[in-house]
C-alpha cells in the first residue's frame, strides 16, 4: 500500500505539472546562449542561475536544447561527498539515472530509462556512455572515477549517437571539472563521520603569470572496516577502503584566439570487494532471513580489491576565420584486481562444517585487467558566427587493448589458485561525423546531426594458463572471435518558441551498441553478441516561471532497441552467455522542476516513469537453483529453461523520484540552512526472468544536512547525516547456487561533521 500511495503521489505530481504548462505567466526577455563563466554568476536572491549544458558540444541554454537533460550540480555533490560514497551515489538524483554494482566501487554500471547492461565482465560495453572532460571512458573499470572539483555533472537522456558516438544509445553522463582560471584561490574540505569515515577534498588555483594558470584538486577517501567474520571470529575485516584522486591541470590562453589545456590524473584505490552472502533472502519471497545483521558475514575465502588508473588530456582550440578548430587527444590506463567468495559461505555439503544455510560446492573467484591502454583523438570544426545556420563536422578515433585475468581458488585447500584463464582484447574506432542548427524564424529552430562509425574488434583467449599446464576449457569451442561493425547513426529535433520564457521540442535519435564478445570460461564457451540499435522518439516541454523564481521541464518518450545484448548470468549451470533479444521497448515521462516557495525556500523535484519490455517470444535463459520462478519454462536438452518474453529490463525501475528542499536563515555574517534530500525507486528484476526472491524491493532513502556559513560563504560547519532512515535492503543476487545475494552495505546509515574553507 504504501509504493501505491507513493506512485500515486508521483503521478498526481507529474500530471499537475503537465497541466501547469499551458499557465505560463510574466514572460520574459529572450535569454542569449551564455558562456559558462557568465552562468556561474550568482543570480539574485530567490531567482534560479542560468544553466547552460554541452549536449550539442557547445555551451546553450538548456531550455534552448532539444534534449531531456539534467544537471546534478554542487548543492547535491557536497552533500554526496560528505559520505564517501562511490559513482553508486548518483542513483536516482536525476530522472530515469540508476547506478549499480556487483563488483564494489570499481567498476559502476550505468542505466538510462530502464536501459542499461548488468554484464560483470571486464570488457563489457555499456549502453550509457561516460564522458570526463570530453574524454570518453570506455572500459567499465574507468567509469569509476571519482566526483571531485567538478563544474557540473551533465545527464543526457535518449540516443547520443550523432556528437558522441557508439555506446550511447540510451545516453551519456558527462564530468566537466572547473577548469584554471586567473583568479587565484581554491577551497579545502574536511569531514569524519560513522565507521572512521573521513574524507579530504581541495583544489588550488594558481595564475602563473602571463597567459598561463593552473588548477590542481585532490580527494582522499577512507572508511575503517566495520563488517565482521563470524566464521573466522573477527569484528572488523570488511566494508573499508582507502580511494584517493588527483588532477592536475595547465592552461595556456593567450590573447589571439588560440586556447590549450593539458589534463594529467590519478586515481588509487584498494579496499574490500562486494560481499556475497549465502542464503540471506526468504523462499518465496524479496525479504531477508529474519535477524539479519549487515554488519556481520560468515565465509571461507578471500575477498580484495585494488585499482590503480593514470590517464591525461590535451584540449587544443584555435579560432579562426569564423570558426573554431578543437582537438581533444586523450589516453588512459588502469589496472584492477577484485576477488571474492562468491558462493557467499563456509565449507559444502561434501565437506562440512558448512552455512550458512545450503553450500553446495564452493566458488571463490577474482577478475583482473592489467596491460590496458586507451587512445581517443578527435578533430572537431564549428562554425561560430552568429547566423542562422550554424554547424559542426568532426573525425574521431579510438583504440583500445587490454588483457583481462579470470582466476579461480580452492577455498578449502588454502585459497590456492587453481585457474587463470588469460584473454587479450583490442578494439579500434573511428567515425566521421557533422551536425547542423538552423533558425528558420525567430521562433523555430531546426537540428540534424549524421555520424558514419566503424567498430572493429577482436578477442583471443590463451587455451593454457594453469598453473600446473593444460586448460580446463575446451578449446573446441574456440578461443578466438572477431567483429567488424560499420553504422549509421542520425538525429534530426525541432523547437518551437511558444514565449520568450518557453519552449516545445520534438527529436527523433538512432544509435547503436558495437558487439560484444564475452571470453571463454571454465563453465560456458566464448559468445558474440550482434550490435544492438535503437530508434527513439520523445517530445518536450521546457519553460522559466515566475521571473525565473521556478524552472520546469517535462518530457515523453518511446524507443524500440533491436537485437538487444543481454548477458544471461546463472542458472544451475553457472555460466554467462551473450544474447541478442529479438527486440525491446520503452516508454516513459520525466519531469524536472526547481522552485523558490519563498526567497529563503527552494525545492528541487525530479521524477520518471519508464516502462520497458523484453520482446522475444522464443528466447529462453538458464533457470535459477534454488528460487521460485514465476515465468513459464520449457525443457530442453534435459535442462529447464525460462522464457522471457514480455519481462521488463533487469535493473530498471518503473518508478523513480527524488526531491531536495534547501532553508535558509540569514544572520548578520552569514547564513544558517537545513538541507535534506531524498531518493526513491519502485522494485527491479535483478535477473532476466521473474522470480520471487531475486527481486528488490522499493527503496527510499535520504540524507540530512544542517550547516553554517560565514564571511561571504567563505567558511562553512555541517553536520550530515547519510542513509538517515537505516534502509538495509537487498540490491542483487547471484542465482546459480542458493539464495545468495548482496545489500547496500556500501552505504550504510552514517552521521558525521564537515568543515570548508574557500580562500
Amino acid at each position: 500500500m504504501r509504493m501505491l500511495n507513493f506512485e500515486g503521489a508521483a503521478m498526481v505530481g507529474m500530471a499537475l505539472a503537465v497541466t501547469a504548462l499551458p499557465v505560463i505567466v510574466g514572460a520574459q526577455e529572450r535569454d542569449g546562449e551564455p558562456t559558462r563563466e557568465q552562468a556561474r554568476q550568482p543570480a539574485p536572491p530567490g531567482q534560479l542561475q542560468t544553466v547552460t549544458v554541452s549536449a550539442e558540444r557547445r555551451a546553450e541554454n538548456v531550455r534552448n536544447v532539444p534534449v531531456s537533460a539534467t544537471i546534478i550540480g554542487e548543492e547535491t555533490l557536497n552533500a554526496l561527498n560528505s559520505g564517501g560514497q562511490d559513482m553508486q551515489m548518483l542513483a536516482g538524483r536525476a530522472p530515469s539515472l540508476q547506478v549499480e554494482s556487483s563488483f564494489g566501487r570499481g567498476f559502476p554500471r550505468f542505466y538510462l530509462r530502464g536501459y542499461g547492461n548488468v554484464d560483470f565482465h571486464q570488457n563489457a560495453s555499456q549502453p550509457v556512455s561516460l564522458i570526463y572532460d570530453d574524454v570518453v571512458q570506455e572500459s567499465p573499470v574507468l567509469k569509476g572515477f571519482p566526483a571531485f572539483d567538478l563544474e557540473r555533472i551533465e545527464v543526457l537522456r535518449g540516443p547520443q549517437g550523432s556528437l558522441f558516438g557508439r555506446n550511447t544509445p540510451a545516453g551519456v553522463v558527462k564530468f566537466d571539472s572547473v577548469r584554471p582560471s586567473q583568479t587565484p584561490g581554491g577551497y579545502l574540505t574536511l569531514s569524519g563521520a560513522t565507521h572512521n569515515t573521513s574524507s579530504v577534498e581541495g583544489a588550488l588555483n594558481l595564475p602563473l603569470g602571463g597567459d598561463w594558470a593552473a588548477r590542481v584538486s585532490v580527494l582522499g577517501q577512507h572508511r575503517d572496516d566495520w563488517i565482521g567474520n563470524s566464521r573466522q571470529g573477527t569484528s572488523d575485516q570488511y566494508g573499508g577502503y582507502n580511494d584517493s584522486a588527483v588532477r592536475a591541470q595547465l592552461l595556456y590562453k593567450p590573447s589571439g584566439g588560440f586556447e590549450a589545456l593539458a589534463n594529467l590524473h590519478q586515481r588509487i584505490m584498494n579496499g574490500s570487494a562486494s560481499l556475497f552472502r549465502a542464503n540471506i533472502i526468504q523462499k518465496g519471497t524479496d525479504a531477508l532471513v529474519p535477524g539479519f545483521d549487515i554488519g556481520s558475514v560468515a565465509t571461507d575465502g578471500g575477498n580484495g580489491q585494488n585499482l590503480k588508473n593514470y590517464g591525461g588530456s590535451l584540449r587544443l582550440k584555435w579560432r579562426l576565420d569564423g570558426v573554431t578548430l578543437h582537438s581533444v587527444t586523450g589516453y588512459e590506463t588502469v589496472r584492477v584486481f577484485s576477488r571474492g567468495d562468491i558462493d557467499g559461505g563456509y565449507g559444502a555439503v561434501y565437506a562440512p562444517p558448512s552455512g550458512p544455510g545450503l553450500i553446495p560446492f564452493v566458488v571463490e573467484s577474482a577478475d583482473g585487467t592489467k596491460g590496458h591502454r586507451q587512445f581517443t583523438q578527435e578533430l572537431r570544426l564549428e562554425f561560430d558566427a552568429a547566423q542562422a545556420l550554424r554547424w559542426q563536422a568532426g573525425l574521431f578515433y579510438f583504440d583500445e587493448r587490454y588483457q583481462i585475468d579470470s582466476y579461480s581458488y580452492d577455498t578449502l585447500g588454502g585459497g590456492a589458485l587453481t585457474s587463470d584463464i588469460r584473454s587479450h582484447q583490442k578494439n579500434d574506432a573511428y567515425a566521421v561525423f557533422g551536425s547542423a542548427n538552423y533558425d528558420v524564424t525567430p521562433r523555430v529552430n531546426l537540428r540534424a546531426g549524421v555520424r558514419y562509425t566503424r567498430d572493429n574488434k577482436d578477442l583471443v583467449t590463451e587455451p593454457d594458463n594453469l598453473p600446473r599446464g593444460g586448460s580446463d576449457i575446451d578449446a573446441s569451442t574456440g578461443l578466438a572471435a572477431g567483429t567488424g561493425v560499420s553504422k549509421v547513426n542520425w538525429d534530426m529535433s525541432g523547437v518551437y518558441k511558444l514565449t520568450d520564457a518557453a519552449n516545445l521540442y520534438a527529436r527523433v535519435a538512432t544509435g547503436f551498441r558495437g558487439a560484444t564478445i564475452q571470453p571463454a570460461a571454465t563453465f560456458n564457451p566464448m559468445s558474440v553478441a550482434r550490435p544492438e540499435t535503437i530508434v527513439s522518439y520523445e517530445v518536450g516541454f521546457k519553460t522559466d516561471l515566475m521571473q525565473r523564481r521556478a524552472r520546469l521541464s517535462f518530457d515523453i518518450y518511446s524507443y524500440t532497441v533491436k537485437d538487444l545484448q543481454l548477458t544471461a548470468v546463472g542458472g544451475t549451470s553457472n555460466s554467462a552467455i551473450l544474447l541478442n533479444a529479438d527486440r525491446s521497448a520503452g516508454r516513459g515521462a520525466e519531469l524536472d522542476l526547481d522552485a523558490y516557495l519563498g526567497e529563503n525556500l527552494l525545492w528541487s523535484f525530479g521524477g520518471s516513469y519508464n516502462h520497458t519490455k523484453i520482446k522475444d517470444a522464443g528466447l529462453t535463459v538458464g533457470a535459477c537453483a534454488a528460487c521460485t520462478v514465476l515465468n513459464p519454462t520449457v525443457v530442453k536438452g534435459g535442462s529447464t529453461l525460462v522464457l522471457i518474453d514480455g519481462n521488463p529490463l533487469p535493473q530498471a525501475p518503473r518508478w523513480s523520484a527524488n526531491t531536495s528542499l534547501k532553508y535558509t536563515y540569514p544572520v548578520a555574517n552569514g547564513e544558517f540552512y537545513a538541507y535534506t534530500d531524498w531518493v526513491y525507486r519502485s522494485a527491479v528484476n535483478f535477473t532476466l526472468y521473474r522470480s520471487a526472491e531475486f527481486t528488490g524491493k522499493p527503496l527510499l532513502t535520504g540524507g540530512l544536512r544542517l550547516g553554517y556559513k560565514w564571511d561571504n560563504d567563505r567558511n562553512e560547519v555541517a553536520l550530515f547525516g547519510r542513509n538517515i532512515t537505516n534502509r538495509v535492503q537487498l540490491v542483487g543476487g547471484i542465482d546459480f547456487n542458493n539464495l545468495t545475494g548482496f545489500v547496500n552495505d556500501s552505504n550504510p546509515r552514517i552521521f558525521g561533521a564537515q568543515f570548508s574553507r574557500r580562500f
